[in-house]
């Protein structure tokens, strides 16, 4: 039988920490993985932060969408096409208006998370 507790911790990702700049300046370190000697702590911790940074990216890329609507949103004056967007963002045009309609989905309550 699966233990609810584990099941719970595993649903919510380790939080994103930032590392003292020391720390970031040494190419070996990253997030003090490398200091752990236990191979299955090493194991749950390095998932915890994959988890996390899983969780980031999806999150950071609904924030992108719902930049990329509003930005293209007809009612501006100042608005940008998919062109201007995805030279901004560095994507191309075909994903920028792919973007832009994730975003216009997420700002109507309709995409995978809500904003």
């Amino acid at each position: 039988m699966p233990d609810p507790e584990r099941s719970e911790r595993r649903l919510r990702p380790a939080p994103l920490l930032f590392e003292p700049s020391e720390a970031v300046a040494d190419p070996e370190h990253f997030f003090d993985l490398e200091s752990l000697d236990d191979p299955g702590e090493l194991l749950a911790r390095a998932t915890e932060l994959a988890l996390a940074f899983r969780a980031a990216t999806d999150r950071a890329v609904e924030f992108q969408a719902v930049a990329a609507a509003q930005l293209a949103d007809p009612r501006r004056f100042d608005r940008l096409t998919a062109e201007d967007i995805a030279h901004r963002a560095e994507w191309t045009e075909d994903y920028a208006r792919k973007m832009v309609e994730f975003g216009r989905d997420l700002l109507r309550g309709e995409g995978r998370g809500q904003i």
